[in-house]
């Protein structure tokens, strides 16, 4: 009977530790168009992170789809956003937060080429 309540609170608390972890920081695409670039720098900084569209099964971030970003702290960040066609944008000074969906709209597309 013992064995069976250790069980039970061992089971219980792996459950409450991956509830824990949370979805992760996600960016939700409110822009017209899709997302085919999508870098991250501290802001200010210019220091391009890795290319997160990377993460998504088919390396494209749709009109209102969201996008797992990975390997960024919570923090104020500027980011490069990038269309077909080699169109790129920045966003400047968004603030992420961990565990949390922060989104991008056509009107936050700033210093747009093409």
């Amino acid at each position: 009977m013992r064995w069976i309540l250790v069980s039970i609170a061992l089971l219980l608390a792996s459950n409450a530790a991956l509830f824990a972890q949370g979805k992760g920081i996600r960016l939700w695409n409110l822009t017209t168009s899709t997302i085919t670039g999508f870098q991250l720098s501290p802001a200010g900084q210019n220091a391009w992170g890795a290319n997160q569209t990377l993460n998504d099964k088919d390396k494209e971030v749709d009109h209102d789809e969201r996008l797992r970003i990975t390997g960024v702290e919570p923090g104020r960040y500027d980011a490069k956003v990038g269309y077909a066609g080699a169109r790129q944008c920045v966003v400047r000074d968004l603030e992420i937060k961990a565990d949390a969906v922060f989104s991008i709209a056509d009107k936050d597309l700033k210093d747009c080429n093409k």
